[in-house]
């Protein structure tokens, strides 16, 4: 099993809609006993909420599932349970890379995956109000990402 956990600043827009697509990807391809999807947030301003209404929104107008999806802090054990940390941008590396005391993850960032990159990092809708443009930077990211994972790990 591959386990892979998206993480943002807040866990109300990046990383859960990162955490919805990929999943989405993940059970189109039949992949869903070989690879574990999951999200967390390096900030801890919004435990327990649903994503925000953007990502919502965005989700459902392509028919992406983000039903009972909470948002939840970044904890040591995540980094002895999941195999891939996918940051959204530089800061959410740094914090991934500065916290971590042991090799089992390997710390990315999403846009690592996106051949033909026009952005290093994900800008966060939170503040930009863009969660078109943040869709389809996620989409590119998830789409190498599982080819990635596909291809390292010999999943089909």
């Amino acid at each position: 099993m591959v386990r892979v956990l998206f993480v943002c600043l807040g866990n109300i827009c990046r990383s859960p809609m990162a955490e919805a697509i990929f999943r989405d990807f993940v059970e189109r391809e039949q992949l869903e006993k070989k690879i574990q999807v999951d999200s967390c947030g390096t900030g801890d301003w919004h435990l327990g909420e649903s994503p925000h209404s953007g990502t919502r929104e965005i989700l459902e107008q392509q028919g992406i599932s983000c039903d009972g999806m909470e948002s939840r802090l970044l904890t040591a054990d995540d980094y002895e349970r999941f195999d891939y940390m996918v940051a959204m941008d530089q800061n959410n590396y740094n914090s991934l890379t500065e916290s971590n005391n042991q090799e089992k993850a390997a710390i990315v960032k999403l846009m690592e995956f996106v051949e033909d990159i026009e952005e290093e990092d994900i800008p966060d809708p939170y503040y930009t109000g863009d969660f078109d443009q943040t869709y389809r930077l996620v989409s590119e990211g998830c789409h190498g990402l599982l080819q990635f994972l596909k291809e390292k790990h010999h999943l089909d």
